[in-house]
């Protein structure tokens, strides 16, 4: 049903026609977060758009699309540390930290209608697959808890849910916030 390919110069008009079918993804992330440049509050969109696409560019991104025919639908961002230095909870991140990863998810992303479908699960085996091609190693998660949680009107887990990375066998590492755990897989 689905098909994946990775985020390259040729495939870049894929990732923006999705991105800007959903508002430029959360306002305007285009992706960015994760990144070195993250989103300081003096980034447009437009900023972010174009950091993005000089990632792509010079090859220092890896993300998975996704496509349903020829549409892409979603995505699973990944990369080294180096790659991907910013998450949320740095300082509670560190804390506890004994050593780092070789790899992180970031965030994953399904566009509107396609919510519910199982993009995600394919993204992120994708980018498991992708991992282990490279070399392997241990890789990080940073998605929210659901179980346990009120449900979240209209909220969009941008890390995805813990309960997908268990899926995937994935387990606690420590937990970082209230609803946000570290979660660990050796590839």
């Amino acid at each position: 049903m689905y098909r994946t390919r990775p985020l390259s110069p040729d495939t870049w008009e894929d990732f923006a026609g999705l991105v800007e079918a959903n508002n430029g993804v959360w306002g305007g992330c285009w992706c960015m977060g994760f990144h070195r440049e993250g989103l300081d509050k003096d980034r447009t969109a437009a900023d972010n758009k174009a950091a993005k696409k000089a990632h792509v560019r010079r090859g220092t991104v890896h993300q998975i699309l996704v496509y349903a025919g020829n549409e892409c639908v979603g995505w699973c961002q990944f990369g080294s540390c180096a790659e991907l230095p910013n998450i949320k909870n740095p300082a509670a991140y560190a804390r506890e930290l004994v050593e780092s990863p070789d790899w992180r998810i970031g965030c994953i992303f399904t566009g509107k209608g396609h919510r519910g479908s199982g993009v995600a699960r394919v993204a992120v085996s994708a980018a498991l697959d992708a991992i282990r091609a490279a070399g392997g190693g241990v890789v990080e998660a940073y998605p929210e808890q659901v179980e346990g949680r009120p449900p979240q009107r209209g909220a969009y887990f941008h890390t995805g849910p813990e309960t997908l990375f268990e899926e995937f066998g994935f387990t606690r590492d420590r937990q970082i916030a209230k609803w946000r755990w570290v979660m660990r897989l050796s590839v």
